[in-house]
């Protein structure tokens, strides 16, 4: 099954990084988020890639270009160049969709290279401990069950506030940063490629097209995930993700 990876915003909540490279290269540790992103996929067999670009996409063409040579040691004789092999066995279409499109206009673009029937999209900004298998299974059966035709990762953030519990006049309680009590689409998704027949190629946003549309038919389902996702949105997110890869690592699901 092919993976999507959203990779054209501009990311401009954090233009501290986004000014001088595209969001999905803003790293972790020392490799990009994108990368990231990838390599869970990979770990649960999801190998071929396609990448929606835009802005700067340029950059994310030349990582791809000179992963080979930034991944791993290599000898260079003058006379001679030879290529080390990267440790990932990836396949990735890289395919420019303008640099200032809306997500289901960048999905439009990139159908002809999407391959297989049922494919995986996600945000090129996003990492999670999520069992991608599990993930698949769950659509499978709210397919034959309900007829979807996708199914939609949801989550329950923590709030970014303390909350306080009141009665008549007076504070009852005082909760640290509970759980909000709504869900968000985190991306994870996984849809048919029959999707692509209620969509035209308007310049118009997933979340405020496509996808409520669909929902509103009974066509999309959803994937409650309970444990650790982490979005690159802010500067403190950067901060925050790249404190955790220095310690506990909850996405990295891969073994090397």
């Amino acid at each position: 099954m092919d993976v999507v990876i959203l990779c054209g915003g501009r990311g401009t909540r954090l233009a501290e990084k986004t000014s001088v490279m595209p969001k999905p290269l803003v790293p972790i540790g020392d490799r990009p988020i994108l990368w990231h992103i990838m390599k869970m996929y990979s770990h649960y067999g999801y190998k071929r890639f396609v990448l929606p670009l835009g802005y700067m996409g340029h950059e994310i063409k030349r990582f791809f270009v000179e992963y080979p040579w930034i991944s791993g040691d290599f000898e260079l004789d003058m006379h001679s160049v030879s290529v080390p092999k990267p440790r990932e066995d990836w396949s990735v279409a890289l395919v420019d969709t303008g640099v200032d499109s809306k997500t289901q206009k960048r999905l439009h673009l990139v159908k002809e290279h999407i391959k297989t029937d049922r494919f995986m999209l996600t945000y090129g900004d996003g990492v999670a401990d999520i069992d991608i298998g599990d993930l698949v299974r769950r659509h499978e059966y709210l397919k034959k069950t309900y007829g979807v035709m996708g199914t939609v990762t949801l989550h329950t953030p923590k709030s970014k506030f303390g909350v306080v519990d009141i009665e008549k006049d007076l504070a009852t309680a005082f909760r640290e940063k509970p759980d909000a009590d709504k869900f968000v689409n985190i991306g994870f998704m996984v849809l048919e490629k029959g999707v692509f027949d209620h969509m035209d190629g308007s310049d118009v946003m997933l979340e405020t097209s496509l996808l409520p549309k669909l929902a509103a038919e009974g066509r999309i389902g959803f994937y409650h995930h309970q444990n650790f996702w982490g979005c690159m949105d802010t500067y403190g997110d950067y901060m925050h993700l790249n404190e955790m890869w220095k310690n506990e690592r909850p996405w990295k699901v891969w073994k090397d």
